[in-house]
């Protein structure tokens, strides 16, 4: 019994790893999301990437009661649903998924939590979904990386934001699409975005921009 279950574990940890590396070669080509049935391995905190936490990346946000929040790429709501919790029912925020499977997960258990301070949008970043001036912080959590045409979505989120929002960036080195530092701050300022925070380090990080 004991084989059995270290032998189990081990074949686990093989698929699981050459899924990574699938996947990582694959999106040097292909802006590729992460699929709807590896969703339950997005909702899992790295204990060794602190910072991509959910209660880390919401601690940064400075959040209050009442406030519109943006969740792009929400994936299965890892984020969505603890923010909508902080926000409470005066706020609202969107999930925004390039999937409607993702966006399904996310209203299965928003009514399991009773929570009803949540839309759903499908789409994606750049098809001028988002609105003008909508938000106080808008999300992009190990997102970025998946999206062909970056500095139309950061247009189209920084137009989005109203002025002094906050968009929240958060690259971890475990990602398959991981976006270097410079790269994001790159991107972000070339819109109009001014870095106002960092946290963590090179290899797992968050920036907060301000829409100035």
């Amino acid at each position: 019994m004991r084989y059995f279950t270290h032998d189990s574990t081990l074949g686990l940890i093989v698929l699981l790893s050459l899924i990574a590396i699938i996947w990582r070669f694959s999106s040097l080509r292909l802006s590729i999301p992460c699929p709807t049935w590896l969703s339950w391995l997005v909702e899992l905190d790295n204990p060794f990437l602190k910072n991509n936490s959910a209660r880390e990346i919401i601690q940064h946000l400075a959040l209050e009661p009442g406030m519109k929040v943006l969740d792009v790429g929400c994936g299965p709501g890892r984020l969505t649903i603890p923010v909508a919790k902080r926000i409470g029912p005066t706020g609202e925020v969107t999930a925004f998924d390039i999937q409607p499977g993702m966006l399904q997960r996310v209203q299965a258990k928003a009514l399991a939590e009773n929570l009803g301070n949540i839309q759903f949008i499908q789409g994606g970043v750049g098809d001028g979904k988002l609105g003008h001036n909508q938000y106080d912080r808008v999300l992009l959590v190990t997102v970025l990386g998946e999206i062909s045409d970056r500095k139309t979505a950061m247009e189209e989120i920084f137009d989005s934001l109203k002025p002094g929002g906050i968009l929240s960036v958060t690259e971890v080195i475990a990602d398959p699409h991981f976006q270097r530092r410079n790269s994001v701050t790159r991107t972000a300022n070339l819109v109009g975005f001014v870095e106002r925070e960092f946290f963590g380090n090179r290899i797992s990080f968050t920036i907060n921009f301000e829409k100035t």
